[in-house]
């Protein structure tokens, strides 16, 4: 088995659709790799109206790293009087990682969101902060591999908030089956220019 990046195992994704973005995460929480002790394990997290940013790696410093964000989004509407772009937020994350990188967090976050023109804005990072642009889907976590390999076949430009979230749920549920340290249910958000769309799914439980 792999280092500190596969003690707690995950699976991240994040697609981009017509005018809509969505991010979706299993809610495996492991423990030593294969020991599983529970189900319902957050790894996603709203930052603003419309952005949110998936934390895989290590479950300690997920925890740290989603309680810097917050504190650094809303001491950034207090300062700026606005709301925070995705793009600002992935250059924020950037930043936080890199400063960190003699002693690093061990999470690779994935950043999803709608700008104020309302275009689908999708990014990753390694755990030293290189931001990395995407048009049509972004991966993270233990399942990567068999991620890229199933969202590189099923996604298609132009979907709508619907198909999006088809796309979105049977990738990760596909993915996660064959990876033995994710899965266990997911949960996915589809984020619309008007509404964030939330639904759990139900994966297995083996």
């Amino acid at each position: 088995m792999g280092g500190i990046m596969e003690y707690n195992g995950g699976a991240i994704v994040a697609m981009a659709g017509e005018n809509c973005v969505g991010i979706a995460a299993d809610t495996r929480h492991g423990l030593r790799q294969l020991m599983t002790v529970g189900c319902n394990r957050q790894k996603i997290f709203q930052l603003t109206d419309q952005t949110f940013v998936g934390l895989a790696g290590l479950a300690t410093d997920v925890q740290t790293m989603s309680q810097l964000l917050d504190f650094r989004t809303k001491l950034y509407s207090l300062r700026e009087e606005r709301t925070m772009q995705p793009h600002i937020v992935g250059n924020m994350l950037s930043s936080m990682l890199y400063e960190k990188r003699f002693g690093p967090w061990f999470t690779e976050p994935v950043v999803a969101g709608l700008d104020k023109d309302k275009k689908p804005f999708l990014c990753g990072f390694d755990f030293i902060g290189c931001l990395s642009k995407a048009d049509d889907f972004v991966v993270s976590g233990t399942t990567a591999d068999q991620l890229f390999g199933v969202c590189e076949s099923f996604w298609r430009p132009g979907m709508d908030k619907d198909e999006l979230f088809e796309t979105l749920s049977q990738c990760l549920l596909s993915a996660v089956d064959r990876d033995c340290l994710a899965g266990w249910g997911g949960i996915v958000h589809i984020i619309t220019p008007d509404e964030v769309i939330t639904k759990t799914l139900k994966g297995r439980m083996d």
